[in-house]
């Protein structure tokens, strides 16, 4: 069984898959970093030079062959709901956890990092924060098996909430 992390982009998934692999002894992977790795190009370099559409089909290749692995921390990138297909693999074998945050949190936690190109759409970051989230918010709820409110909250917080949850799975 895979522990899965999903939520929006700052919501402390890759912080707390971080904490989570060194306390539960378990690997992780980090699917956006997978993907950079794969194309050889930062995240907001694949959408400017390739597109949303060809970063979203890569990160479903990713998906696709780490979901077939067992006993890991599997850290989502924000928009991995959008394909059905994704959640469907990652829930065969996975337990998945939603680290819930505000878009005002997001922000807030991202504060002027230009590293999110759906943040860097020319418009109020804010406001692009609030329609994403929106749109996205039923899908995490329906991918979750676990939501873990983690507005305002350290990664060391999340991080506690999770494995004690993980490990009372067991």
């Amino acid at each position: 069984m895979n522990l899965v992390l999903i939520g929006f982009m700052g919501s402390g998934k890759t912080s707390v898959g971080k904490l989570l692999s060194r306390s539960l002894s378990m690997p992780l992977i980090d699917t956006d970093s997978l993907v950079e790795e794969r194309l050889g190009l930062t995240i907001p370099e694949a959408f400017s030079r390739l597109g949303e559409e060809r970063f979203r089909e890569e990160e479903s290749r990713v998906i696709e062959e780490v979901a077939a692995g067992d006993g890991q921390i599997i850290s989502c990138g924000g928009g991995a709901v959008l394909r059905a297909d994704n959640l469907e693999r990652l829930k065969r074998n996975g337990k998945v956890f939603y680290l819930r945050i505000s878009a005002e949190e997001a922000c807030r936690r991202l504060d002027e990092r230009d590293d999110r190109p759906l943040l860097a759409q020319g418009e109020d970051r804010l406001e692009r924060a609030q329609r994403l989230l929106q749109a996205r918010e039923p899908l995490y709820m329906e991918a979750a098996d676990e939501v873990i409110d983690a507005e305002g909250k350290a990664p060391e917080e999340l991080t506690d909430e999770v494995a004690r949850l993980w490990k009372g799975s067991g």
